[in-house]
């Protein structure tokens, strides 16, 4: 114990009498994350509480394709979404086997997407499905009545977001759907009736193979054209990679294998279609020969058309095939901008 004091009785102090306490690690911290090359493919099917699934889509060591496995995001993704539809890269326990988990290291880019925002006054836009080739707008001819708004605000998601329309009726047997069909004729969307008593035959060469999304309003019959399309969706919806408890929500999508190949992407939570993030010209531009006679446009055209665009390089339009696409088109930005629940088909409680 040192001896020697200080004035006034205080002890003297040196640097042998100070504690150096050490680091917590000797090796420095690194940005660097490793690049996971070995990472499989998989595609989500469900999403749930934090959880993905998701089906292997090739063969590796230990791991087979087909295989369905549950995922984490990855720490180094942050916050990147990841939805039903999106191709990943997976690596950690690959065997599909109960209670093991995976990571999603990687998501890769999209092809087309699918979006909406909640309303038209929501800035924030929600990705619903993503690298979906089409888009299944179920409606029924009565029983409810068709909303044409609805399935134009529908055509706007599909064309902006780069999926290809398939206009499906149900609920023929109550009503000829012949006149709602034809008021999107000019948009060469193909029409099929797919009500109960109908054959899917020309539904199935059309999808089988291949990625689709579908939506439709409560009681229009699309839950049933699941059923008919994918006979275990209720298995398959109640067992889908244990994700989550195993359960599929009706606040979120899924995607349900076709017994002849490709997908079909239920989304129950889908009741309206906001589009806040999507702009006439976006719509537009989904047209390639609409959208070089939009470039003789005054600026800030809307395309809708006297009196508010008089000037529209879409009435000075000669060939009679192009002008019927071209009010068709701004029928659907009619849609786009219209407040009326009702002609948007907005579900009411």
């Amino acid at each position: 114990m040192p001896s020697g004091r200080g004035a006034g009785g205080a002890r003297g102090w040196d640097e042998s009498d100070v504690r150096i306490r050490p680091g917590k690690g000797s090796r420095p911290r690194t940005k660097r994350r490793p690049s996971h090359d070995d990472a499989a493919a998989a595609m989500v099917v469900a999403v749930d509480r934090g959880r993905w699934g998701c089906v292997l889509l090739d063969d590796g060591p230990g791991h087979s394709a087909g295989t369905r496995v549950v995922a984490m995001r990855a720490r180094e993704l942050g916050r990147t979404p990841v939805v039903v539809g999106d191709r990943v890269g997976v690596v950690g326990d690959l065997s599909g086997a109960r209670d093991t988990l995976t990571r999603i290291v990687r998501v890769e880019d999209r092809s087309t997407v699918l979006r909406r925002t909640a309303d038209d006054s929501d800035p924030y836009e929600r990705v619903v499905v993503a690298n979906a080739e089409l888009l299944l707008i179920v409606v029924a001819v009565a029983d409810p009545p068709p909303r044409a708004g609805f399935v134009a605000r529908a055509l706007v998601a599909a064309y902006t977001g780069g999926l290809e329309p398939v206009l499906c009726l149900t609920k023929g047997d109550l009503d000829d759907p012949s006149a709602f069909a034809a008021e999107f004729a000019a948009l060469d969307v193909p029409v099929l009736r797919v009500g109960v008593d109908d054959e899917l035959d020309d539904l199935h060469a059309v999808i089988d193979g291949r990625i689709s999304a579908m939506i439709g309003h409560s009681g229009v019959g699309k839950s049933t054209l699941v059923n008919r399309l994918v006979p275990d969706a209720d298995r398959a919806t109640g067992v889908v990679s244990g994700v989550g408890k195993g359960r599929h929500t009706s606040t979120q999508s899924v995607a349900l294998e076709l017994a002849a190949g490709g997908w079909v992407v239920d989304t129950p939570g889908i009741r309206s279609f906001g589009l806040a993030h999507v702009s006439p010209d976006d719509v537009v531009a989904a047209f390639s020969d609409l959208d070089e006679i939009a470039a003789d446009c005054p600026r800030g055209c809307t395309h809708q058309g006297p009196p508010a665009d008089p000037e529209c390089a879409f009435d000075a339009i000669d060939d009679p095939a192009v002008h019927r696409r071209a009010m068709a088109v701004r029928e659907l930005l009619g849609a786009l901008q219209s407040n009326d629940p009702w002609a948007l088909g907005l579900d009411q409680d």
